[in-house]
């Protein structure tokens, strides 16, 4: 078996003790919000869809960058901003500097995601890109995993104050910015010749680059943020140690699987393992607005983490797929642009209708997806690229 590229693995650190971070205080956040700021559900939805909105902008430019200048850069820069950012939320009295602070972190995400994604796919080969793909994700979701264990540790031992974590984030946050500059980059196409049309406009990606990311598109509508499947669980009766624990078994999940499902979307079209993934969305969906106790989430935040494990790093590699030769950056950054700006509007729309509990967002989400998701089995052959 091919030996995956240096980059990959050092990528994949990078994004270990970043995501450790981040991970540590996303289960945190609802609750800080929610709980100790006492901020309303469409608060959290106003506070997650811009933060989201924001990466979008960010990734789309970002990606046009990447395949113009170097990539490294921009990484570092985009990893340090968001390392920066997690203790303005610490240190918040009301939900408008939570709102500024997701917004820097969000910015920071922008600016690095795209030509990350892009230094991964230049230094892959087609068949061997979902495998690097999903390596990278379970590297990223192992630290998800890591990071909210570590969170729940110092909750105890800080006496449950929820405000010191926003602090100690900062450290492995650190780490991953001084990993970043183990990267070896090669110059692309576009970085040596900045005149040259390496960093095409939308209207010059290919039809086959837009029919997949329009159906990407549609589905990141339906797909608000985690955030409230967090405050789900806190209504179906979870204390904060129980969400914490469900929630690191969803990174398990996610992080076990993203390794396999990468590799077996090299083997096969990686439609039918998205298709496959988009199905165990919609029954953790239609399971969480249907059930009746915390038991269930259990059992259905688990099966979330396989959808996200049989999408998100495939998703990745098929879209590197379709882009252009010199244009992978701008490719990939339109594309997170687009599923982006998707998830800001359900992120809106899922905090206005959430009411009591929930149900209605979830239901409705669930069963779109459920629908996306027999159509893209059966009918999205036209989704594939051609042989060789």
């Amino acid at each position: 078996m091919r030996s995956l590229p240096r980059n990959v693995r050092v990528l994949s650190a990078v994004s270990f003790f970043q995501d450790a971070a981040s991970e540590l205080l996303y289960p945190v956040l609802p609750l800080f919000v929610i709980g100790v700021l006492g901020a309303p559900p469409s608060a959290l939805g106003a506070i997650e869809g811009v933060a989201e909105g924001t990466a979008s902008a960010a990734k789309a430019v970002s990606g046009r960058l990447a395949d113009r200048r170097r990539r490294r850069p921009l990484v570092a820069w985009g990893y340090g901003i968001s390392s920066l950012a997690k203790p303005l939320i610490g240190a918040a009295s009301g939900w408008g500097l939570v709102l500024v602070a997701r917004f820097v972190d969000r910015l920071g995400k922008g600016i690095r995601t795209s030509p990350r994604d892009a230094l991964i796919a230049d230094d892959t080969p087609a068949e061997i890109r979902g495998r690097a793909f999903g390596f990278h994700r379970a590297a990223d979701t192992a630290g998800a995993v890591v990071g909210p264990l570590l969170g729940l540790g110092l909750y105890e031992a800080l006496d449950h104050r929820l405000r010191l974590l926003f602090f100690v984030a900062v450290g492995p946050a650190l780490i991953s910015v001084a990993l970043v500059w183990l990267v070896k980059e090669r110059p692309g196409p576009g970085v040596a010749a900045p005149d040259a049309t390496a960093a095409p406009p939308p209207r010059r990606l290919p039809k086959s680059y837009w029919r997949l990311v329009s159906i990407l598109g549609v589905f990141a509508l339906a797909n608000f943020s985690d955030t409230f499947l967090i405050l789900r669980a806190k209504d179906l009766g979870l204390g904060f140690v129980e969400i914490v624990g469900a929630y690191a078994a969803y990174n398990a999940v996610y992080a076990a699987l993203s390794y396999p499902a990468g590799h077996l979307s090299d083997r096969i079209p990686r439609r039918l393992v998205f298709a496959v993934g988009l199905v165990a969305f919609a029954v953790a969906y239609l399971g969480l607005g249907l059930a009746g106790s915390g038991r269930w989430v259990w059992v259905l935040l688990p099966l979330y983490g396989a959808y996200t494990a049989l999408t998100d790093g495939v998703a990745r590699a098929w879209v590197a797929d379709v882009a252009p030769a010199g244009a992978v950056g701008s490719g990939l950054g339109y594309y997170h642009a687009l599923t982006g700006a998707g998830v800001l509007i359900a992120g809106l729309w899922a905090g206005f209708a959430w009411g009591a509990g929930g149900s209605i967002p979830l239901l409705a989400s669930g069963a779109v997806v459920g629908a996306l998701a027999i159509a893209l089995a059966l009918g999205g052959r036209v989704l594939d690229p051609p042989a060789g």
